[in-house]
């Protein structure tokens, strides 16, 4: 079974992600297209074939459509996801996947009435090095994980998204909500989560505008950088640091320390995998690049999601796991706001 697939919101994440993906997926077809700035929708629909739509109202209630992909801004995706899964589509759904407990839970009640696949795109656990990496924990040979650091940075969105200017919506608190660690720093969170198989129970967090500047040259109205201390419910300890100034290089990295060795992920420029381990054992891995702004790879997302809908399986990021990413950065927000350690309230998730 072919899927048809309509496109919401036309900006740089669909065009450099997931359109070409569905395009060379033997089990999709892209059929419609819709974004506020009209161009953007005719350029890919021009390019990869399909129909325009006016507004999105047209591709969630058209029959012929089987999924979407809702790429809109942050604060429509509620309303937009949900009026999907109301009209019987699976959706994918940008992260965040909202930017209110409300939005997201009646996202997930729509999900729960309607049968249908929701899936949020967080990528980093469909990472090669970060599949491996989770097989290699689970086979115990490094033992427990004790200590971990992950950092997400690079030099901005007003350089990634389609305006390249610094009038981008993602320094908009009303549209964008979080700032950097709702655009890079809930993807390390979701991958920790897979990772360590565990929840964060409680998080401590600095964040500011240290550089940015919005179009009248004043400070962004959210937070370029964010550090963060964070604890999970078996009481391993790590720093999470995300940010949009590191005017150099893309830094995507992971490294967990672990009883029997440390494991890096993608710190290395030759090897995605390298474990060190206390007997003085070194172990190497080449196991794929990981996507970056700059180059632009399968991320798996795209085939994940159609794979899900045609094998009724749930997909491999949740909505649940969209809105337990959530609770963390929203507690890291009240914790650099407020100066404050947070409690989470969960935790018990593998235990």
């Amino acid at each position: 079974m072919v899927i048809r697939v309509g496109i919401v919101g036309c900006g740089s994440i669909s065009a450099f992600r997931h359109v070409p993906e569905y395009a060379v997926n033997p089990n999709a077809r892209l059929a419609a297209y819709c974004d506020p700035q009209a161009d953007r929708a005719v350029k890919l629909a021009a390019l990869y074939g399909g129909q325009v739509a006016a507004d999105y109202r047209e591709i969630i209630e058209a029959p012929e459509i089987d999924a979407i992909s809702d790429c809109s801004t942050n604060e429509m995706h509620h309303i937009i996801t949900t009026a999907a899964l109301e009209h019987g589509k699976h959706v994918l759904c940008e992260k965040p996947m909202a930017l209110t407990r409300e939005g997201a839970n009646m996202m997930l009640a729509a999900n729960r009435k309607s049968g249908k696949v929701l899936m949020v795109a967080h990528n980093q656990r469909l990472a090669p090095a970060h599949r491996k990496a989770k097989a290699i924990l689970q086979s115990g040979e490094l033992g427990k994980v004790l200590t971990f650091a992950t950092v997400f940075g690079h030099k901005g969105p007003e350089y990634w998204s389609a305006d390249k200017s610094k009038a981008t919506w993602f320094f908009d608190r009303a549209r964008s909500g979080f700032g950097v660690a709702g655009d890079l720093g809930i993807h390390k969170i979701d991958l920790l989560r897979y990772l360590l198989d565990d929840e964060f129970v409680e998080v401590s967090a600095q964040e500011g505008v240290l550089d940015k500047t919005d179009s009248a040259g004043q400070p962004i109205a959210v937070s370029d950088n964010m550090v963060a201390l964070l604890k999970t419910a078996r009481g391993a300890l790590g720093t999470l640091t995300v940010s949009w100034t590191y005017y150099g290089p893309e830094s995507n990295s992971t490294t967990l320390y672990c009883q029997a060795g440390i494991m890096q992920l993608y710190g290395d420029p030759t090897y995605q995998i390298v474990i060190r381990k206390l007997d003085g054992e070194e172990a190497l891995y080449k196991v794929g690049e990981i996507q970056t702004n700059d180059r632009q790879t399968n991320s798996g997302v795209i085939d994940a999601f159609i794979d899900a809908i045609q094998r009724g399986t749930p997909p491999p990021v949740s909505g649940e796991d969209g809105l337990q990413g959530l609770e963390v950065v929203w507690a890291a927000t009240e914790s650099a706001t407020k100066g404050v350690r947070v409690q989470l309230p969960h935790g018990e998730r593998g235990l």
